[in-house]
């Protein structure tokens, strides 16, 4: 048997001479015009990348070895919660996520039977009490590192246009709540500036932002946290795998200015923006490679969303149907077996360092500009984010932004009036806030609206 290496013979071919070949191959026509498209973000994505393009990077960007499968759960009775998430553990859950309405629902019916040393907890309150908080931690104990708080005061004033109570109360129970030293008491809900349309750019650059608030409070009151990030997916399934990537990257940049941990933890959910009423079962494939660009970006947890979940009340075919698609990817589809898949990846890693620069220079103008919530306030953040959103719905409008089923390939006859258990659109209450807020719509809104009230 020959000892000669087998590639010994082939020279490497260099970036510039495929460029050519292809070129040549188009018989005059514009290599940029035919080939090349440009997303949202402004980012030009060339047809094919090369060793040429890789972005060195000696930061570990993913983990996938040790991502959780969540279950969310909205506990607005406390025994009913409590029955839920034990469902949920026993098909296969390995992190339970609440969401507690009211100070009136009691941590320990919540949580009874459930040990938190076992099983990951995070919580979304929809309300700011630090008594609570430490009726929590109580009943917690030692287990509090496996406790999230995701208390986030600057998305509840983006959400709402309101603060829990006023500005100065509500940082003063947060204050409260830092003392308590819990370190994984803050979060950044980047999930609401993706369903209301913002660019990946924006998504980023915004967290950042959001984040630099909180660490340079968190600095000036003597206290430490590990941030959560919830982020929203979407069906862009290389852009969102990068996205996640450059979180990371740019976290740890402004972490370390601030000598804090470099880490953060990132929990991932798909996006409700491209969710449709009709034709409801392409929303499971749209989940599907939702839920893998998760774990492929590096997400901590992924919380599947129901297919049914924007007409339907919750329900336990819909929830199921859910679990198990994560089930498949972690047990069947073996996607825990390898850690940063994407390394090397010179598409993903030029993407990663794209976005990451776009997103770092728009924060730096934000500061400049007297910091996130400065903007919020002045309305900045908003009008950036409804331009973002005009954008890719005249996309839709247009058609070159597909959604099957919607505004492609429909089927007709779909009939959904009698189906609807809840109201699948965009409600606006009229009400007094301190601020515009930042409201969620999806794309498919308007069409789906014409389209019920001609059933």
């Amino acid at each position: 048997m020959s000892k000669t290496p087998l590639f010994d013979d082939f020279s490497s071919v260099s970036s510039k001479e495929w460029k050519q070949k292809i070129q040549v191959d188009l018989k005059g026509a514009d290599y940029n015009e035919t080939l090349v498209w440009e997303s949202l973000e402004g980012i030009k994505v060339r047809p094919f990348y090369h060793a040429d393009d890789k972005v060195h990077t000696t930061r570990n960007l993913t983990n996938i070895s040790g991502w959780h499968v969540g279950q969310s759960v909205f506990a607005d009775n406390a025994k009913a919660a409590n029955t839920k998430a034990k469902e949920a553990l026993a098909r296969g859950a390995e992190v339970l996520c609440f969401i507690i309405p009211s100070e009136k629902v009691a941590i320990s019916d919540i949580l009874a039977g459930i040990s938190p040393v076992k099983t990951k907890v995070y919580i979304a309150f929809q309300f700011l009490s630090a008594n609570y908080v430490k009726a929590v931690l109580d009943f917690v104990g030692d287990a509090h590192e496996n406790l999230y708080l995701n208390i986030d005061l600057i998305g509840n004033l983006a959400r709402t246009g309101n603060w829990y109570f006023n500005l100065e109360r509500d940082h003063d129970e947060l204050n409260v709540i830092l003392n308590y030293k819990n370190q994984n008491s803050l979060c950044v809900d980047v999930s609401l500036y993706q369903n209301a349309g913002a660019n990946r750019t924006q998504q980023l650059a915004y967290a950042l932002a959001q984040a630099n608030e909180y660490l340079n409070h968190m600095l000036n009151k003597g206290g430490a946290s590990t941030l959560t990030f919830k982020i929203a997916v979407d069906t862009n399934y290389f852009f969102e795998i990068a996205k996640l990537r450059a979180l990371r990257l740019l976290y740890a940049t402004l972490a370390k200015e601030y000598g804090v941990v470099e880490s953060c933890h990132i929990i991932a959910v798909p996006t409700r923006r491209n969710k449709t009423l009709y034709d409801y079962n392409t929303n499971m494939l749209r989940t599907t490679t939702e839920c893998m660009a998760a774990v492929l970006g590096g997400a901590d947890t992924i919380v599947n969303l129901p297919y049914d979940a924007i007409y339907h009340k919750e329900n336990e075919f819909g929830e199921r149907i859910a679990l198990n698609q994560l089930l498949l990817l972690k047990n069947e589809s073996y996607f825990d077996k390898v850690d940063n898949a994407a390394d090397g990846t010179y598409y993903i890693e030029n993407l990663t360092n794209q976005l990451a620069e776009k997103a770092l220079v728009l924060f730096k103008s934000i500061e400049s500009s007297g910091g996130f919530l400065k903007q919020l306030k002045a309305h900045t953040i908003q009008r950036k984010i409804q331009e973002s959103a005009k954008k890719e719905q005249a996309l839709f409008n247009a058609g070159e932004e597909v959604l099957v089923g919607t505004n492609k390939f429909v089927n007709e006859n779909d009939r959904m009036k009698d189906t609807i258990e809840q109201y699948p659109f965009l409600k606006t209450n009229a009400r007094k806030t301190l601020i515009q807020p930042i409201l969620e719509k999806r794309l498919a809104e308007v069409v789906e609206q014409k389209r019920l009230a001609d059933e």
